[in-house]
């Protein structure tokens, strides 16, 4: 069920980021920790800190999972390992 969960949770985050206008495979989290110079996005991006109180820096692992693909699925991964 947690994995389940988290797939729910990454589809949404995806969702809202492409409803706010972003790229549909990126996070809200990432682009908040991306778009950080921008004084909308740094507010945001510190809300949202404030939400995964329990991370350190939520948005910054969201950032550094999207650039290694944590959310492809493994078969879609480009690691150099043979599927």
């Amino acid at each position: 069920m947690g994995r389940y969960m988290t797939h729910i949770g990454v589809a949404l985050t995806q969702f809202l980021n492409a409803l706010l206008g972003g790229y549909p495979d990126e996070s809200t989290s990432s682009r908040a920790h991306r778009q950080q110079h921008k004084p909308r996005w740094r507010a945001i991006r510190a809300c949202i800190n404030t939400v995964f109180f329990w991370q350190d820096d939520h948005c910054a692992a969201a950032y550094w999972a999207e650039q290694q693909r944590r959310q492809f699925p493994p078969v879609l991964r480009d690691d150099g390992k043979p599927r």
